[in-house]
């Protein structure tokens, strides 16, 4: 069998020497001949047993996954999502709905994979090429028709994806205001647009100024978003349980808050229509969908509402709250911290952003590592001007007082961690979850 962890080399294997942004394979292939290994492939050297050069060894590897799946990759429709934003709120949307239509799909994204009902734990958004291919024929064994795959930068710049063709892709948004790099970061997206099939269709949001690029001429291009796409998008109601809006000529109820949800609803859509669902039957599944697991996850409390949401840097949580303000009744309570150890420089930033946004703000902790957790908070607040604020250093405290605080027709943002499970604590992992927290306080 070939391999490319030596770790996993059984005697008669072949060890395939990759070479990562961190690690190189070929420092681990006297490890691969101790445990066994009969033939060893690699850019360069000659060694003890049989031993192949090949120029490249991730392109050997992309090739030979290609080959070997060749057959059982035409029993599976690969759909793939590219985007800053949006990709996991419109993965896992595609995922529910069309398994509500009866049409069995798998996922891997931020979350995990998603296969039957349940999650399972991956290496990371979307994995290294032969971890995906197991993925893949995981999905393949258990008989379902289709696989979205989170097509996340870094990883197509790591060429998880090579040598892969899909079906249908997905462009969500491009934001960039952070990066130097933008052009390679935008480039580096619309190569998920160059692996789709001749047959294939690519969804695109009109709305993003940056659409244009993800619509190559070699491809059928099907948009959405704006007035004069071909699925256009207006809001009519939006409150605490539900966002209705047109979509084309049809209206649609979706049991999901925050207006930016349309667009990634709309993907959904378009993506169950492409698979030949018919309007009525999409529109009457929609009524079955649920929040997405720390995702602008909303939970009704009295007649206020609490939102778990992942956004931990300037971009997202600006967005988070923006989307919070054009839902909200009453006061909006921003509940955040600041990881330990990650990007100190723009912790004063969130912390004149969260004030400056929201009535009020609770400072806490995150992720501290081995920072000290109270120099965090010091951080994020001393260059308030704004006194709407406190620090509350333990999270399930500040969860606890963010939810006191809820009057009429409020909401609580709590931000940073979403679907995270755990609390990173100087060197160990604690079970930590933002929701189980909420619920012990408001069952």
């Amino acid at each position: 069998m070939l391999r490319v962890d030596s770790r996993k080399v059984e005697p008669g294997d072949t060890f395939l020497a990759l070479v990562g942004p961190y690690t190189d394979g070929h420092d681990y292939i006297s490890d691969a001949i101790d445990r066994g290994a009969a033939c060893i492939i690699a850019n360069h050297g000659e060694y003890p047993v049989k031993t192949i050069v090949v120029e490249d060894t991730k392109t050997y590897l992309s090739n030979y996954l290609k080959e070997l799946n060749l057959e059982r990759l035409e029993k599976i429709k690969l759909i793939g999502i590219a985007g800053t934003t949006g990709k996991t709120v419109t993965g896992d949307l595609i995922y529910q709905l069309l398994n509500t239509l009866n049409m069995k799909t798998a996922y891997i994204g931020t979350n995990g994979f998603y296969l039957n009902g349940t999650v399972h734990k991956i290496s990371s958004s979307t994995p290294d090429i032969y971890e995906l291919y197991e993925l893949i024929n995981k999905a393949i064994d258990n008989e379902c028709e289709n696989i979205i795959i989170e097509a996340s930068s870094k990883a197509i710049s790591q060429r998880h994806i090579e040598g892969l063709r899909f079906d249908i892709t997905i462009f969500t948004n491009f934001v960039a205001h952070q990066r130097k790099d933008k052009e390679a970061y935008l480039n580096t997206k619309v190569e998920l647009f160059k692996m789709l099939k001749k047959s294939g269709h690519a969804i695109i949001n009109k709305k993003d100024p940056y659409y244009e690029y993800f619509a190559l001429p070699q491809n059928k291009n099907i948009f959405y978003g704006t007035l004069d796409s071909d699925y256009p998008l207006r809001k009519q109601n939006a409150n605490y349980n539900f966002t209705e809006f047109t979509l084309g000529k049809n209206t649609i109820k979706m049991p999901l808050i925050g207006p930016y949800n349309m667009f990634n609803y709309a993907a959904a859509y378009i993506t169950a229509k492409i698979l030949g669902f018919d309007d009525e039957t999409i529109i009457s599944a929609t009524l079955s969908m649920h929040p997405i697991d720390g995702r602008f996850e909303s939970i009704n409390y009295k007649d206020n509402l609490i939102i778990i949401d992942y956004a931990y840097d300037i971009d997202t949580i600006n967005n988070v709250i923006k989307e919070a303000k054009k839902i909200v009744q009453g006061k909006i309570i921003t509940l955040i911290g600041c990881a330990g150890e990650r990007r100190e420089d723009k912790r004063p930033q969130i912390g004149k952003l969260v004030t400056e946004n929201s009535d009020f703000a609770i400072f806490t902790s995150d992720n501290p590592r081995h920072e000290n957790e109270e120099n965090i908070l010091n951080d994020m607040t001393k260059e308030l001007t704004k006194d709407n604020y406190i620090s509350v250093v333990n999270r399930k405290e500040a969860i606890k007082k963010g939810i006191s605080m809820l009057e009429n027709k409020d909401i609580l943002l709590i931000l940073g961690k979403g679907h995270e499970d755990s609390q990173i604590i100087g060197n160990d992992e604690f079970p930590f979850k933002d929701r189980d927290e909420v619920m012990k306080v408001i069952k």
